[in-house]
């Protein structure tokens, strides 16, 4: 089963994420694509960090996604990735600007061959204002584009609001 799990920030995303691997069975690993740039940031994973149950496998991985999950993902199995905003951030900060189209395209092509249940969080940013910079509004245009590509994926979909889920697809299933 593959969930996709989108919201804004502080939605309780990545609570819901963890309710729900909380509820199945078998071993619970999460990807973590955050990088600790300022003590801000740093809090942030602190919390994140804490609010995981200890026997959770935590692998860090802010560029590489597809080769994290190919290297965790077994059946009997829950992974989170949390998040994807952050991971596409990552992507469009290197210097080679192919890696982008690369690990997304890698992704798209990995998800559906992964066994086991992937849990999918990610910010939609496509519900406020419109951005006042290119580089802000491409970076809206290639988060909607892969949050419909893995919409079209997963077998769920969840859009969190005021840490409440709201089903968007196959959720009666979580």
């Amino acid at each position: 089963m593959k969930i996709l799990v989108l919201g804004g920030v502080r939605s309780g995303k990545s609570r819901h994420a963890e309710s729900l691997a909380r509820a199945g069975s078998g071993r619970v690993t999460v990807i973590a694509t955050a990088t600790a740039l300022d003590e801000e940031m740093e809090r942030r994973i602190a919390g994140h960090r804490a609010a995981r149950p200890a026997e959770w496998s935590v692998v860090e991985e802010p560029l590489y996604l597809a080769t994290a999950l190919a290297a965790v993902a077994v059946e009997g199995t829950t992974v989170i990735v949390d998040c994807l905003t952050l991971w596409l951030t990552n992507l469009m900060c290197q210097a080679d600007a192919s890696l982008l189209d690369a690990e997304i395209e890698a992704l798209l092509a990995l998800l559906p061959r992964l066994p086991g249940r992937i849990v999918m969080v990610a910010n939609e940013v496509g519900l406020g204002v419109m951005p006042v910079n290119a580089l802000a509004r491409r970076f809206g245009d290639v988060a909607g584009t892969l949050h419909q590509q893995l919409a079209g994926l997963c077998d769920s979909a969840v859009l969190m609001v005021a840490g409440l889920p709201l089903a968007l697809k196959g959720v009666e299933r979580c």
